[in-house]
């Protein structure tokens, strides 16, 4: 299946029902007085972040979601039936956006989550919501009011704790292959990733994280070459990147320290923030250096000329060599991130009980609705027996 991040949408909701000025014509009631029921409500669309799905390319072909609309009132009293809603079911990481401002209105972060991007339509009003003591005979109805009509930019941004990044061939794909059970395409050509990978890494039974694999950058890439910038979106919500370096290219002409400098500006030319995200050093494919002396010169070597790193790696990615120690180098940092908001959190819940102890807490505000009622609305219901 091929793999789509982006997509254009059109979403409708339903349109409410109008309200119905019918009044009770009945033998032997020749009063009956207004009967007429009010309009359903619009369908809502919702969209729904499911975990087993990982692509956009059920929006590929249809692009527009029509929700149902509201049944119109009717008299003796009956209401329209509310018109159904329908849920939009997306990838988690999928980003909604308005397609005129680039707004955000939903952010599907995790599995489960549902968020309605386009409310329905009102149902209008029958005209027994008019009957006063002063009108006992109204014919005034409201009309239900339209849904709302959007288009839509869906982005899908991959959640993954890690990030693997480097130049077609550094080994990316063949790391992830070391450390997870992902098993992505490994070939001896460039790009041979052509979509992002995803793979769980498991320390311990209870213990886990997600690494990403995207295609290759090359220098030029914000440009358009190669791939270009296409799939950098899915590194911007990572803890960590994992910078892959071919230390020992077949080509006896390649610059090891060049090519990561590069990779490091074209990530400044896209996300200057992600080009600040904790980013550590994998120097790869050692295995092609036998001599443990030529392999100390050579990484010492690649260290003096590329300048300070926070941290830096040396593995063998095809004989794992090396690997677990970088694996367990993430969970360490991510444990501790996550131990650092948990703490948050539950410092911000103890707050909030305080506050909420001490009385401290604002009241929330009485929700009055004006839309349509009247002060006369409310008054003389012993009237309904009252003739037109």
């Amino acid at each position: 299946m091929k793999f789509f991040d982006e997509a254009r949408i059109e979403v409708i909701a339903g349109d409410g029902g109008n309200g119905a000025a019918t009044f009770r014509r009945e033998k032997y009631i020749p009063m009956g007085g207004p009967d007429g029921g009010d309009g359903g409500k619009g369908g809502d669309v919702y969209a729904v972040g499911d975990r087993n799905l990982n692509t956009l390319i059920d929006f590929r072909f249809k692009r527009t979601f029509l929700a149902e609309r509201g049944e119109n009132g009717r008299g003796a009293d009956c209401y329209g039936k509310g018109g159904d809603d329908i849920e939009l079911r997306m990838p988690v990481g999928t980003i909604i956006t308005l397609q005129e401002t680039g707004e955000v209105i939903a952010d599907l972060d995790h599995d489960g989550k549902r968020v309605i991007i386009a409310k329905g339509g009102r149902g209008g009003l029958g005209n027994l919501h008019f009957k006063t003591s002063t009108n006992r005979a109204p014919r005034k109805k409201t009309m239900g009011t339209e849904g709302e009509r959007k288009a839509l930019n869906l982005e899908l941004k991959v959640l993954a704790d890690v990030g693997l990044l480097g130049m077609p061939n550094a080994g990316k794909s063949t790391f992830i292959r070391a450390v997870s059970s992902a098993k992505p395409k490994v070939a001896d050509y460039p790009f041979t990733t052509l979509a992002p990978n995803l793979g769980v890494v498991r320390t311990s039974e209870n213990r886990s994280f997600v690494i990403a694999d995207i295609p290759g950058l090359i220098e030029g890439a914000a440009d358009g070459a190669g791939l270009g910038h296409q799939f950098l979106r899915h590194l911007q919500r990572t803890h960590i990147l994992l910078h892959i370096v071919d230390i020992a290219p077949f080509d006896p002409d390649a610059d090891p320290v060049h090519d990561a400098h590069a990779i490091v500006e074209e990530l400044r030319k896209y996300d200057e923030e992600l080009a600040n995200k904790r980013r550590w050093l994998v120097l790869n494919k050692l295995d092609l250096i036998p001599d443990d002396a030529e392999r100390r010169e050579r990484v010492a070597g690649f260290l003096a000329a590329y300048g300070p790193v926070e941290r830096h790696f040396e593995i063998s990615a095809i004989s794992r060599e090396g690997c677990q120690q970088v694996v367990f180098a993430i969970q360490d940092v991510l444990d501790e991130e996550k131990a650092v908001a948990q703490a948050a959190a539950d410092a911000a819940a103890r707050e909030a009980a305080a506050r909420a102890e001490t009385g401290t807490e604002a009241e929330p505000e009485e929700d009055i609705d004006h839309d349509y009622h009247t002060n006369d609305a409310e008054e003389s219901n012993a009237d309904e027996n009252l003739n037109p």
